[in-house]
């Protein structure tokens, strides 16, 4: 499907010279009198290289449907993470550098959808939300309640975010994977 550059969106997958890329960051720009133009941040799907460009908003681009598995995480053998099509228990294995930011947030028997471009392997499709413990974080204040100051927060797979200030150790909190943010306390 072809599309101008002025619909270029965050997370859309293009054809860049023949290679499939994913749009990381993109900003719509006029300067003065001359032509409009579509600054991005682009990263190369089969390589993980990250590079910018900048599109005339005139340019015309093809949009890549990418195939979509869901597979459960299965593990990490320290170079490699390794998914599994639970009903043709065909696996599949993608590095660090394939999985970007999205590999800290594997957990175990984590459903997901494992992205296929031509029927390799390239990526995955985080979940709008994941419910984890926070295993470390400071003490509650007192008074802190109606503060504005969030406060780091260790999760159960490692990663470090910002929560609020009420939030204790041993609390199940819900957070925006894709984003690596707190959204809420799970009661």
């Amino acid at each position: 499907m072809a599309i101008s550059a002025n619909e270029i969106r965050k997370g859309m997958v293009i054809l860049f010279e023949g290679t499939p890329v994913r749009v990381m960051e993109f900003r719509h720009h006029t300067p003065g009198n001359l032509r409009a133009m579509v600054q991005t941040r682009l990263r190369n799907l089969l390589t993980g290289n990250s590079f910018e460009h900048r599109f005339r908003s005139a340019d015309s681009l093809e949009v890549v449907r990418l195939d979509q598995q869901k597979m459960e995480y299965l593990y990490s053998d320290g170079s490699h993470h390794h998914f599994m099509n639970s009903e043709t228990y065909e696996q599949v294995a993608l590095t660090d550098d394939e999985l970007g930011d999205a590999a800290q947030w594997l957990t175990e028997g984590l459903k997901i959808d494992v992205e296929f471009y031509e029927g390799t392997p390239i990526g995955i499709t985080l979940p709008p939300s994941m419910e984890l413990t926070v295993v470390e974080t400071e003490p509650v204040l007192k008074g802190a309640t109606a503060s504005n100051s969030n406060k780091p927060a260790k999760l159960e797979n490692g990663v470090t975010l910002y929560v609020p200030p009420f939030i204790v150790e041993g609390e199940k909190i819900r957070v925006n994977p894709a984003e690596a943010r707190y959204m809420e306390r799970v009661k």
